[in-house]
């Protein structure tokens, strides 16, 4: 399902997928982790197998998520940016209230992955660092990266000529749930992302969006965006 199918979807026909709780759960269960099985998502959601294979089907057929095979095994992940994004949206409408509430939140509020691009408090930041340098500037609801910072991108391994092709937004004001401020989503913010993974400034355990900032990312965060962890 790509994205230009779940776009489609009407704002009703969202809202009534999202709005019924078992649903909810499940979506909010793949917001936090890359992949699930229908069994973990059925438990998460306090439902039947059964039901949850009805919620499933129902939720990929409508392009909200996707299904891959792996062996005897079914994995459920969201469909696109495109739903990363409206979730994203979603939770920070309802979710600043319990942002106070414990520890737990922590990680995820210090660095994350959005579906593919880097969120939190890292993503933050970065995103700041990157306008304070004017290599990128803030245009309606997404970014404009100057001549400046298209050379310094591209230099730091980021390919921006290719991303700017691609089926998808180039560079997204994205509201960051935890922060209640931008950061940078679309294909700039899934490459700018990959190049951190491919560096190893950053790293995530398996089936996780949490992300941990390695001592060559604390020390390249500094010195290339003035990025202080």
């Amino acid at each position: 399902m790509d994205v230009k199918q779940s776009s489609n979807l009407d704002l009703a026909t969202v809202a009534k997928l999202i709005g019924e709780p078992s649903r909810g759960e499940m979506l909010n269960a793949l917001f936090y982790v890359d992949a699930l099985p229908a069994s973990e998502l059925a438990r998460r959601a306090n439902i039947t197998p059964q039901t949850a294979s009805s919620h499933l089907n129902k939720l990929c057929e409508k392009g909200l998520i996707k299904v891959e095979k792996h062996g005897r095994h079914r994995y459920y992940s969201l469909a696109n940016a495109d739903v990363a994004h409206l979730l994203e949206t979603l939770l920070a409408i309802t979710m600043p209230c319990q942002l106070e509430a414990g520890e737990e939140l922590e990680p995820i509020r210090y660095a994350r992955t959005c579906y593919d691009h880097v969120a939190g408090r890292l993503g933050v930041a970065l995103a700041d660092a990157l306008q304070e340098k004017k290599w990128i500037m803030a245009e309606d609801k997404d970014f404009v990266v100057t001549t400046k910072g298209e050379k310094a991108l591209t230099d730091f391994g980021v390919p921006i000529e290719a991303l700017r092709k691609k089926r998808r937004k180039f560079a997204r004001q994205c509201l960051d749930w935890t922060e209640r401020r931008y950061h940078i989503s679309g294909s700039l913010g899934s490459g700018l992302t990959e190049q951190l993974f491919e560096r190893k400034w950053i790293f995530k355990p398996k089936d996780s969006r949490v992300v941990h900032i390695s001592n060559e990312g604390i020390k390249g965060f500094n010195d290339v965006f003035g990025v202080k962890l």
